[in-house]
């Protein structure tokens, strides 16, 4: 019986030592690339191409232009020069001219680049002396002088790595050998003919080869969007098939979100909802109203007003007689939701069942693992009895030993901290009656719109996109150099002598001979005794007791310290309105998204605020950007959409993928047409109950595939 073609998941099954070339050593190396099967190797994509097709000759590459030249190495020679540094020089040749390249401080090149390698140098023609030159020129090797078959041709560059020996030819070598032995049965296309018609897109096999080795650079186009349409697609269709599962199979409590309860609550607050609250509490209410249980993310930038948010979709739960839950990632982060929540509840009375017609105050509790034994078994007791009608607390309340009498709402902050396993478990041990409580998801990291779709496309998304009223915008401002460091201090210290207070943020408890970076036990004992001699200046750091951290923080909170030096520990969750002004050391060293978070502790109040972003004395120019890009916005979901431009996706994905990124050539900052298509696509394709049973090609793709990035996803599907 003649097998059909090669499926991507038996493509998945054969290991690539199968393949000529690839012994015991080999596979090891290949292994720390992340190439452990044929799929794998095929799915090596080329970082870049040379085009061989429209080479120029060295003859012909004029000072001052920036072109690729490829040649034959010649001559190798290194030299030491003052300092400590190296000099390597490398003359390559061609059939017209000689070039030499030189490198400064790259004592590895005169190992790479030996005698009679065939390479391509991309950079800079300079004349320096009479001859031709490129100085510290991006290198690709393409081969040992045996390529002549590459001649003439787009020549695909891979990612190499010199720890594990793999180097560009060997990779394409194999490439080709995998593709030549499935040539006999060919790659499955899953893809019904009439959706690849409709998207106007190539077949998978003819993508394959065509990534690897294509004939021209629309060639190469067309490969990519195919191939990218495949990865976004797989993401797009295991994220609605659960979802439509999950609609179809779980089976929740309805609530009715009307009512005295949250009618009182809502005449109690001081101040006016946005209309963006507004809508998202509309949204959980017609949630919760349902048997279907919510699964909503809750996305706003810093100081938006998640936590009312979260709070009323709570209150809704104990309005009918349940329990509500909200967990979060540190201890830091989940005390001071208990007591922003106390506050907001404070007097804030109850129905009691007990009394007819009577009331009681609201059971708010915190269980962490900094609970005494004492504290724990009375919380835990009323926890399970029901008399706690809302619990704060951190992974505590995944722990075996807690069981809610009848909790229907879950709130999870700062959800990318937790794995969906992790939120899966609290949901699913909340009840005995198997009814799935509502979860409400919420992220104070704004998310680009590509990323929504595909990272969180299992969510419906509510958006907090205003600020509440006379809140206002936070001046920030790149330090750089001395003499505007001590400007700065000095502008820390006017605000503390006006009543306000004061961050300093530092990326290092101790200190890193690894990590020239400022520590904060360091930074605090310089600023005791310097820039801010005789104020008072707190210590609060990740590794300190517990007890010690909220006593830094009730201090600080209480106005009892001037100045607080920290790590990155009051990233979220910190409200002290009377800190106005922010000191982040080493800024250089954090992303945009945790700037963006750090400086939302300050602004919390009507009072102008600032925020100073000291770097190093030469910053990298990604970290230029970034810095840059701080200082000249305060919106997050813009921000947002410049860090995805500058980082790429990686960070975005949580432990689903196992390690393993899902988007090997997809980007999410540049297809977001794609990104749509394949959302469209998905909903074609999947049946309402969630099921693939119309296209059994792209079932058996999916399952694999989800299986892959989870292996538990069989069992709970």
């Amino acid at each position: 019986m003649t097998k059909g073609p090669l499926t991507l998941r038996e493509l998945d099954a054969i290991s690539v030592d199968r393949l000529n070339g690839v012994g015991p050593h080999r596979r090891k190396a290949l292994a720390e690339v992340g190439v452990e099967s044929v799929f794998d190797l095929l799915t090596y994509y080329p970082r870049r191409y040379v085009d061989r097709t429209a080479q120029a000759p060295i003859s012909e590459a004029a000072v001052g232009s920036e072109i690729t030249v490829v040649a034959e190495v010649h001559a190798v020679s290194s030299r030491r020069l003052r300092g400590g540094r190296r000099l390597v020089s490398v003359d390559v040749a061609d059939a017209t001219g000689v070039l030499s390249a030189v490198f400064f401080n790259q004592a590895w090149r005169e190992r790479q680049l030996t005698e009679g390698r065939t390479v391509a140098l991309f950079g800079k023609v300079e004349n320096y002396r009479g001859r031709k030159q490129m100085t510290n020129p991006v290198v690709d090797v393409l081969g040992d002088g045996s390529t002549s078959d590459r001649t003439g041709k787009i020549v695909a560059i891979y990612a190499q790595s010199e720890t594990a020996g793999i180097v560009t030819w060997d990779v394409a070598n194999w490439v080709a050998e995998a593709q030549r032995r499935c040539s006999a049965r060919g790659i499955a296309d899953p893809l019904p003919d009439w959706l690849r018609s409709q998207l106007d897109v190539i077949d998978r096999a003819t993508a394959l080869a065509d990534i690897h080795g294509p004939s021209s650079v629309s060639d190469q186009a067309a490969a990519r969007d195919r191939l990218v349409f495949d990865e976004l697609l797989r993401v797009q269709l295991v994220l609605r098939s659960q979802r439509l599962a999950r609609e179809a199979h779980e089976l929740g409590i309805a609530h009715d979100p009307v009512g005295a309860l949250i009618e009182g609550f809502h005449r109690l607050l001081p101040y006016e909802l946005t209309s963006a609250q507004r809508r998202a509490m509309a949204d959980i209410d017609a949630d919760v109203s349902t048997v279907r249980p919510m699964h909503r993310l809750l996305q706003g930038d810093v100081g938006s007003g998640k936590t009312l948010v979260a709070l009323h979709a709570l209150l809704v739960a104990v309005q009918n007689r349940h329990q509500g839950a909200l967990m979060a990632p540190t201890e830091v982060l989940a005390e001071q939701h208990f007591i922003a929540l106390r506050a907001l509840l404070d007097g804030f009375e109850v129905p009691d069942e007990e009394r007819l017609g009577g009331t009681r105050p609201l059971r708010l509790r915190l269980l962490s693992g900094s609970s005494s034994a004492a504290q724990r078994r009375e919380v835990l007791v009323e926890i399970a009895t029901g008399a706690a009608d809302i619990v704060v607390g951190t992974h505590a309340l995944l722990e075996e030993s807690v069981k809610f009498g009848s909790l229907s709402v879950v709130v999870v902050d700062e959800q990318h901290r937790f794995g969906v396993s992790q939120r899966a478990q609290l949901r699913e041990g909340g009840r005995d009656d198997r009814r799935i409580p509502h979860l409400l998801v919420m992220t104070a990291t704004p998310i680009p719109r590509t990323a929504a779709m595909t990272v969180y496309g299992d969510l419906d998304v509510s958006v907090l996109d205003e600020l509440p009223p006379g809140r206002t915008p936070i001046a920030t401002q790149w330090v750089r150099g001395p003499l505007a460091v001590e400007s700065m201090w000095s502008d820390v210290r006017n605000e503390v002598e006006s009543g306000r207070q004061a961050y300093v943020v530092c990326p290092l408890i101790t200190e890193s001979e690894s990590l020239d970076a400022r520590s904060a036990e360091r930074v605090h004992t310089e600023l005791v005794a310097g820039s801010l001699a005789g104020l008072r200046v707190g210590l609060l750091h990740g590794r300190m007791p517990p007890a010690d951290k909220e006593r830094a923080m009730a201090r600080f909170r209480a106005g009892e310290l001037d100045a607080l030096v920290a790590t990155t520990v009051i990233e979220v969750g910190i409200d002290v309105p009377n800190a106005t002004v922010m000191v982040v050391l080493s800024a250089d060293r954090f992303g945009i998204a945790q700037l963006h978070q750090l400086r939302g502790r300050v602004g919390r109040g009507s009072d102008a605020s600032s925020c100073y972003l000291v770097s190093d004395d030469d910053p990298t120019p990604t970290a230029v950007e970034r810095l840059t890009a701080l200082s000249d916005s305060n919106d997050g979901f813009e921000l947002a959409e410049r860090d995805l431009e500058l980082r790429g996706e990686g960070t975005l994905f949580d432990e689903r993928q196992s390690g393993r990124s899902d988007l090997k050539l997809a980007s999410l900052a540049r297809d977001l047409a794609w990104v749509q298509a394949a959302r469209d696509a998905a909903i074609d394709l999947i049946a309402a109950d969630g099921d693939l049973d119309a296209h059994p090609a792209l079932a058996d793709e999916i399952d694999w595939f989800a299986s892959r990035r989870d292996p538990d996803y069989l069992q709970r599907s």
